[in-house]
């Protein structure tokens, strides 16, 4: 009896600028780096959040569930070559989530501006 063995998720693949260096492009508190995203970060950081996940290609509810925002970091992480863990993920959302999310936006629009 043969396995087979599933070597790729299914889901939609996206084109990503993997990091030169395993760093985010901006810290987290660059925030004056996008002064608009920081106010919406600052103000409705949850409707940023579900704007996040919508660009990024996952559902927009994902932003509005609990641990939701912390996968999508690890994934964009992941995704784009950035160095960091799990741990450190779930301790940046706890922490400083509104910074995170803020940062993540940035991320995204330099990484793929269209």
């Amino acid at each position: 009896m043969s396995q087979t063995v599933i070597i790729q998720q299914p889901g939609s693949a996206t084109c990503a600028v993997m990091s030169p260096t395993g760093d985010w492009s901006t810290g987290r508190y660059q925030c004056c780096a996008d002064c608009a995203t920081c106010c919406l970060g600052f103000f409705c950081p949850t409707l940023l959040a579900c704007y996040v996940a919508n660009k990024y290609g996952e559902n927009c509810c994902l932003g509005i569930t609990f641990g939701g925002m912390t996968a999508l970091r690890t994934h964009m992480r992941l995704s784009y070559g950035i160095q960091g863990t799990v741990c450190n993920d779930v301790l940046a959302m706890c922490f400083c989530g509104p910074c995170e999310v803020c940062r993540m936006a940035r991320e995204m629009n330099i990484r793929s501006p269209h």
